[in-house]
């Protein structure tokens, strides 16, 4: 079987969900079957050294604005001379682009595009260009049913048009007693006090301002320690809000870290407030190493987290379902015990990488061995500059 030049594609390769997933896609592949190569735009971080550092091509195309017809040339130039079988594009830019870029090669690429979120403040330029990207593909993956759902809802694009397949993860190698106390110790985590985790981006959709909140309502001795683990732009106005509601000794801030997975091994749960989701990794990372779960019910959540068996749900935005759900969990260990063993279960038998990397190319297969790419068969006009928000 020959083997595949494959090019994986997204506007940023900042520390973020769909970038760990390209991180764990391109470790997995089979490389006797596949030849990849990792493209990105913008804000590269330490997982662009890990996909490097497995000998994978890293190539970077910047991009000038909103508009940068020098830029579709040169990409355009990247899929003629790379003589690409497939390019998988994991954003919206990278996946409108990739259809653009396409028109102007004659041997154009099959597109394998993306939908990872439910996308839900987006306006209605942003579902007119997701619509011109996914109707020019040749496949959309979904990592949840809940992301298919709404796209095909915004799209008008037929939902037995996206594939799904949920995220993989990593399961670690686990740490010892030891090596928990002293991860506790080294964050400093109180003594005998639950010790919850947040990991994410502090940003709007991740909603920590509702776990803050939370914390204020709940009385000292029922409100567990919080260490939030991220960055981003609510960072200040985060800080500020914890010293207004009087929580400095109860909330930690330890910035964007590389050990996420061991922090929620030393943990006693992990809360994510988001107001959407797709299919959170962080999620699926505390369920595989046993760390109990508290998420809001919304998007790929609900399809991850069974409530009282695998974890705790809440309505989201509820402050004070949320601050319920934490003092159950910081009070309870066996109840704690128990969602932990339930949810490592869960993720070992559906959400291990070499199962998502599978599934993956199973679908790469299905387009390689199907008719003309749709940049060729689809001939509706490109999108008008007035049309292309600050997104592209």
């Amino acid at each position: 079987m020959a083997v595949r030049r494959l090019l994986v594609v997204s506007d940023e390769m900042e520390v973020g969900g769909s970038q760990r997933q390209i991180t764990h896609l391109l470790t997995g592949l089979d490389r006797t079957r596949w030849q990849p190569e990792l493209l990105y735009f913008r804000n590269p971080s330490f997982l662009i050294d890990e996909v490097a550092d497995l000998g994978i091509p890293v190539r970077h195309l910047p991009k000038q604005g909103r508009i940068d017809p020098g830029f579709v040339l040169r990409y355009a130039a990247l899929l003629r001379s790379g003589r690409y079988d497939l390019v998988h594009a994991f954003s919206l830019t990278a996946e409108l682009w990739t259809a653009v870029a396409r028109l102007l090669v004659p041997h154009a690429p099959r597109q394998v595009s993306s939908v990872r979120g439910l996308y839900l403040s987006e306006s209605p330029r942003f579902w007119q260009l997701k619509r011109f990207a996914l109707s020019r593909s040749d496949a959309v993956i979904a990592n949840a049913h809940a992301c298919a759902q709404a796209a095909s809802t915004h799209t008008g694009i037929a939902l037995d048009r996206f594939d799904i397949v949920a995220n993989g993860v990593d399961i670690p190698a686990m740490l010892d007693e030891n090596q928990r106390a002293a991860l506790r110790h080294s964050i400093g985590a109180p003594p005998g006090r639950a010790f919850g985790l947040f990991v994410g981006r502090l940003v709007r959709e991740k909603n920590p301002a509702c776990l803050v909140r939370a914390l204020a309502g709940l009385s000292l001795q029922s409100r567990p320690w919080i260490a939030i683990a991220g960055d981003g732009p609510l960072r200040d106005d985060l800080g500020m809000a914890v010293a207004a509601s009087g929580l400095t000794a109860d909330v930690s801030f330890l910035g964007e870290r590389r050990d996420a997975t061991a922090l929620m091994q030393a943990a006693d749960f992990l809360v994510l407030p988001s107001c959407q989701e797709g299919m959170s990794n962080a999620v699926l990372e505390a369920m595989a190493v046993g760390c109990p779960v508290i998420a809001s019910a919304v998007g790929g959540n609900r399809e991850l987290v069974e409530d009282r068996r695998t974890g705790l749900l809440f309505a989201s935005d509820d402050h004070h379902a949320l601050g319920a759900c934490l003092r159950r969990m910081g009070t309870d260990p066996a109840f704690r015990a128990r969602m932990s063993s339930e949810a490592q279960d869960q993720v070992h038998a559906r959400h291990t990488v070499p199962a998502m990397v599978a599934d993956t190319t199973a679908i790469y297969d299905r387009v390689l061995c199907g008719p003309e790419p749709r940049a060729r068969r689809l001939r509706g006009g490109l999108p008008g500059r007035s049309a292309v928000d600050g997104r592209p």
